[in-house]
């Protein structure tokens, strides 16, 4: 069982089997036997793992970036705002391949390079092959649960919702 940011809670299963302990760069994705039902997307900061499931069955799971502490990921439950499958970043002067937008201040998930001690500024990285097979599944509406790195916001309570 998962309780999302928002309160939802989610009956999960697993459809993959991993090859042990993931290492930065590491992806397993399998879709085949999936049921039906929405994608959506937890993304774990403190593990630095991303999951997708489609309805309950988990069908993909990565070892990720995220951002760092000059330009935090943010917690709570973001839907998908749009896509685009190659973006570059002026701001940063970056390749953003596979974008999934999910704050309108430019907070996305993307295809980064994903090695121990890199950090994005702000965005979930993603490994590339990972990344494009999410982007081949994801849609506009879908969500996007980001769990703190901390179970405990500032406040010293779980965040509910932050954007």
């Amino acid at each position: 069982m998962f309780t999302a940011p928002d309160g939802r809670r989610f009956q999960i299963g697993s459809l993959l089997t991993l090859p042990g302990r993931m290492r930065f760069g590491d992806s397993v994705w399998n879709d085949r036997g999936a049921g039906a039902g929405p994608i959506w997307i937890r993304i774990d900061l403190a593990r630095q793992l991303i999951s997708v499931f489609r309805g309950a069955d988990e069908i993909g799971t990565a070892v990720i970036v995220y951002g760092s502490d000059g330009k935090a990921t943010p917690t709570g439950a973001f839907p998908v705002l749009g896509r685009e499958r190659l973006h570059r970043s002026t701001l940063y002067d970056a390749d953003m391949p596979y974008t999934l937008w999910l704050t309108r201040d430019g907070v996305a998930i993307h295809a980064s390079t994903v090695e121990e001690g890199r950090a994005t500024h702000g965005c979930v990285g993603l490994p590339m092959d990972f990344a494009q097979r999410l982007f081949a599944v994801a849609r506009r509406g879908d969500v996007a649960f980001i769990v703190p790195a901390s179970p405990l916001g500032e406040d010293g309570r779980l965040p509910a919702h932050s954007t």
